[in-house]
């Protein structure tokens, strides 16, 4: 085998990881959204799923799914270095892995009535893991919208399409944050963008 071999082996490799978070993340958090007492959909974020008992399923969701984005955008960077979206490409991918990341090392605070038993509405003061579970989505969040259109600049024909279809309903939520459609429409943009992601990782593991 040869060193080319080897190396393409590894970016194949990292991309796989790419490849399997989005869907691990999905489905790991519905499994938990349909099975945790007093959660719902309509109320309340996957973020919400890290408190009570059985948190932990969800904190580990967080990490592990971030970890595996982080190995795919250093897999994205040796995959297109020195090509049309190389350098803005990994970063953007790496700065929403470890927003991911933080989302579930610092967790939200309880609020409208989850875990069962936690105050209605919005807590009054946030703690400081609430905060900075916050910074991170808002770092994550808006880098993982940002990919989208260095994407759709790197591909061309229906995959640029996608990728700016993608960012265009990505932002979409924005405009309904904290009303009662918010919380169901970033659901169905979470199932959009995180398997956007897992889909560029397989495209750009088939092109090595």
């Amino acid at each position: 085998m040869t060193l080319v071999d080897t190396r393409n082996d590894t970016t194949k490799l990292l991309l796989g990881c790419g490849v399997l978070a989005g869907p691990l993340y999905l489905v790991t958090g519905f499994a938990q959204a349909f099975t945790r007492e007093g959660f719902e959909l309509t109320e309340h974020p996957f973020s919400f799923l890290s408190l009570g008992e059985g948190g932990w399923v969800q904190i580990a969701n967080f990490v592990l799914s971030g970890l595996l984005f982080l190995a795919m955008a250093s897999g994205v960077r040796r995959a297109i270095k020195g090509q049309r979206g190389g350098t803005w490409g990994p970063i953007l991918l790496a700065v929403f892995a470890v927003g991911m990341i933080g989302g579930g090392v610092f967790v939200a605070d309880p609020a409208f009535g989850f875990p069962v038993g936690a105050p209605e509405g919005q807590p009054e003061v946030l703690s400081w893991h609430g905060m900075l579970h916050a910074v991170a989505f808002f770092a994550a969040f808006p880098a993982l919208i940002a990919s989208c259109f260095v994407f759709a600049r790197r591909f061309s024909g229906k995959w640029s399409l996608y990728c700016v279809v993608t960012g265009v309903v990505s932002v979409a939520p924005m405009a309904f944050m904290g009303s009662e459609w918010g919380t169901v429409m970033l659901y169905g943009v979470a199932v959009v963008s995180w398997l956007w992601v897992s889909a560029v990782a397989a495209k750009l593991r088939a092109e090595v």
